[in-house]
């Protein structure tokens, strides 16, 4: 049987008005779509199909239901094979069991709790004394009530009262920590809100229910956003900020525009833009990239145009292009946020701005050939290391083959070398090396199957991995190495995205921060890690000897890299620049052998 959650989420991601489509000759009607009933054979426009409600109607029959009573109704199909054929029509996977759950949505009771407290946090950042520093932060921001009100901002005081309000309304302490408003601090257990102090963001899934929430915070604390932690409601990494909004929209322009952050969004759609949605706080998912392809194959990132900006545009749309969507990238003034550029500039500046955008591997051509990448050999080996990326994400075959012969002009390496470079076995990563001069980062290489283990396999010789392992468990279990730790490396050494994720936020956040709110906000496989490693608390004996272990370990790894692109780029070179790459070889292997012996032995 098909759980109810399940159907529930087929009809969300269902194009009823494409699936009815194919059979019935709709035309667009205001914000409905109109056409002869196919059930009593009628010639006028009686048929409404509504994208937004997902049901259609006849108002001259009477005939009316969503889209699977649209297949059984219309095809004689039975239930599970309607939602089937739904869900393979709209790319979604779905999970049968053996038998159907009785009673209802067990959701049911989050989203009540959620929606009581929406209606608290917005009153409280209204009317009430203890809102005034949310009110005061957003007339800095250029933020009126009637936004805020229309977006469902809230503000969270430091102290008890949403969990006292919330409990005068029959709502206990279990149900507050089961949606994620109470925690548990790990040293005790007392019990204290999630969110203190901060500007509310109310996160609603497409339906319009309250899912959960984004606590941005006001003056002094870590972290500077926080969500709702993962619930049976809330699955960060399967949802998109606004897309309840925007839908319509995006129907009507056939384009996503997809922005960082929640003001970004409520700035832009202030404007007048209104097809916008954002990640929930991390970078672009698996599923949320096929939850945006399902609804535009036209996608416009308009991400912030810093160093940080330009890593997470080029990540997400290497997750974008897997999905078969089209990505440009729109480039705004130098110092300009698209909050801050939509407010000066309006409706008006972002459609300029977006007739502007480029494809994606276009635009890392500019950053590369504005760099003078392409300018000698070793230079242009890792400038093609940091397209190849963007080749290798691209699932359509036209799409791929263009991107080939653009590079190939670019760089001027034959399309034949390129085309099996890009076809070759990935292998592992390639090095992060030199990162400090690095053009524009380039985004990781999609593996072929995200691990579902808490912790990777660590195979035979793979040191680097078991360095990063060790370094995040000296990190989580003796925090005073925290800030020497983050002054050697930066979190582009990590390979395996969750290490690198809880390094980021260990560096961060203070050194007396709790386990518990260093978790909050990670992705569920980051936190799984976490759980893991602390179950090897004491398992590090000396912390200095293996800090330096690891941290050489690290380079040893980028050394060893190194020299294995110097011998490709001997195969390309000129004689005056194999004498070059031969001395430098030597060099790089001579600090090789220094790094292995400096190693303590195993």
């Amino acid at each position: 049987m098909i759980p109810d959650e399940e159907v529930e989420r087929v009809r969300e991601a269902a194009d009823i008005v494409g699936i009815i489509g194919e059979s019935v000759t709709l035309k667009r009607a205001g914000t409905t779509h109109r056409g002869p009933c196919p059930f009593h054979g009628g010639r006028n426009p009686n048929f409404s199909v509504d994208p937004r409600r997902k049901i259609y109607h006849c108002f001259k029959c009477g005939e009316s239901g969503d889209v699977f009573t649209y297949l059984r109704k219309r095809y004689g199909m039975d239930w599970p094979s309607s939602v089937r054929l739904v869900a393979e029509r709209s790319g979604v996977v779905i999970r049968e069991v053996t038998s159907r759950r009785e009673g209802p949505d067990p959701r049911e009771a989050l989203w009540e709790v959620n929606a009581a407290a929406e209606d608290w946090l917005r009153r409280t950042l209204r009317e009430s004394p203890a809102g005034n520093p949310g009110r005061e932060y957003l007339a800095e921001r250029d933020v009126g009530p009637d936004i805020a009100d229309r977006f469902g901002l809230g503000f969270s005081p430091r102290d008890d009262s949403l969990r006292s309000h919330l409990a005068t309304l029959g709502f206990d302490d279990a149900r507050q920590l089961e949606a994620g408003l109470l925690v548990k601090r790990e040293d005790s257990e007392k019990v204290v809100p999630r969110f203190r102090g901060r500007l509310m963001f109310t996160i609603y899934d497409v339906s319009a229910r309250v899912a959960g929430f984004g606590g941005r915070v006001i003056g002094a604390g870590e972290p500077k956003y926080l969500n709702s932690p993962e619930t049976i409601a809330f699955t960060k990494g399967r949802m998109l900020y606004g897309l309840n909004w925007a839908r319509n929209a995006i129907r009507k322009a056939d384009r996503v525009l997809l922005v960082e952050g929640y003001f970004d969004l409520v700035r832009l759609v202030v404007a007048g833009v209104e097809e916008v949605i954002a990640p929930l706080g991390t970078a672009l998912t698996p599923d949320q990239a096929a939850l945006i392809a399902r609804h535009s194959k036209n996608v416009f990132l308009v991400y912030d145009s810093d160093k940080a900006g330009l890593k997470a545009t080029f990540r997400a749309a290497d997750e974008l292009l897997h999905h078969g969507v089209s990505v440009r990238v729109v480039s705004l003034p130098s110092g300009e946020d698209p909050d801050t550029y939509a407010r000066k500039a309006g409706r008006e500046g972002m459609e300029k701005a977006l007739a502007s955008a480029v494809d994606v591997i276009e635009r890392k051509i500019q950053l590369l050939e504005r760099g003078g990448w392409f300018a000698d050999l070793h230079k242009r080996r890792r400038a093609i290391d940091h397209l190849l990326p963007t080749i290798r994400a691209t699932s359509d075959a036209v799409t791929r083959d263009m991107y080939l012969g653009r590079v190939s002009e670019a760089t001027g390496v034959d399309r034949h070398v390129l085309t099996a470079e890009a076809e070759a076995p990935e292998g592992g990563e390639r090095s992060p090396a030199s990162t400090r001069q690095d053009p524009a980062p380039a985004a990781p290489r999609r593996p072929r199957k995200e691990p579902t283990a808490a912790t990777p396999v660590i195979r035979k010789g793979d040191t680097g991995t078991a360095a990063e392992r060790d370094l995040v468990l000296v990190m989580l279990t003796s925090r005073v190495m925290v800030e020497r730790i983050a002054e050697r490396i930066g979190p582009g050494e990590f390979r395996d995205a969750r290490y690198r994720e809880i390094f980021e936020k260990l560096a961060a956040v203070g050194p007396e921060t709790i386990i518990g709110d260093v978790a909050a906000g990670l992705s569920a496989p980051a936190v799984s890690v976490i759980e893991s490693l602390l179950e090897m608390q004491g398992a590090i004996v000396d912390v200095e000897r293996t800090v330096n272990d690891c941290l050489a370990r690290l380079e040893l790894r980028n050394r060893r890299e190194l020299n294995a692109r110097i011998q490709r780029d001997l195969k390309m070179a000129t004689p005056a620049e194999t004498d070059r790459l031969i001395a430098e070889k030597q060099a790089n292997s001579e600090e090789i052998r220094r790094l292995s012996e400096s190693i303590t032995p195993a």
